[in-house]
């Protein structure tokens, strides 16, 4: 554990539909068997979009050809696990054919009523509650 918060970011990809592409994650260490948004840590040496990307083309097979920052959250020691991150939500425009990777057993294309279905890790559902609440306020 370090004493440091740890930078990630997460990427709301949308469908035709405006649906919000979530993993389930396969079990691990961290987040168990919960659904998440693509992404992951930021490493030393790499910029946040450079993550982005790179998490994004691991992740679900995609090339990331977008990018534009929306907002962070933050976790806090205690409240889910014992590391302090702060997460940049990109919201991200892609290209090329879904396929999700060993970290992943299952995704799915999730729309605002169905959110409170799934179990999020990392407080992901709070990111993705905010953004349909973004885009509710841009399309009146």
């Amino acid at each position: 554990m370090t004493n440091l918060p740890r930078l990630a970011v997460r990427a709301i990809i949308t469908d035709d539909q405006k649906q919000v592409l979530i993993l389930k994650r396969s079990s691990t260490d961290t987040g168990g068997t919960k659904w998440c948004l693509p992404g992951g840590k930021i490493e030393y040496g790499e910029t946040a979009e450079e993550a982005l990307k790179k998490e994004i083309l691991e992740e679900v097979n995609l090339e990331c050809i977008s990018t534009d920052f929306l907002f962070f959250i933050e976790t806090l020691p205690g409240n889910y696990n014992e590391e302090h991150y702060i997460t940049l939500i990109y919201e991200c425009k892609v290209k090329g054919n879904l396929r999700i990777n060993n970290e992943s057993s299952d995704y799915y294309w999730l729309n605002k009523e169905d959110i409170t279905k799934y179990s999020f890790a990392f407080y992901n559902d709070k990111a993705i509650v905010q953004y349909f609440e973004i885009q509710g306020k841009d399309s009146k």
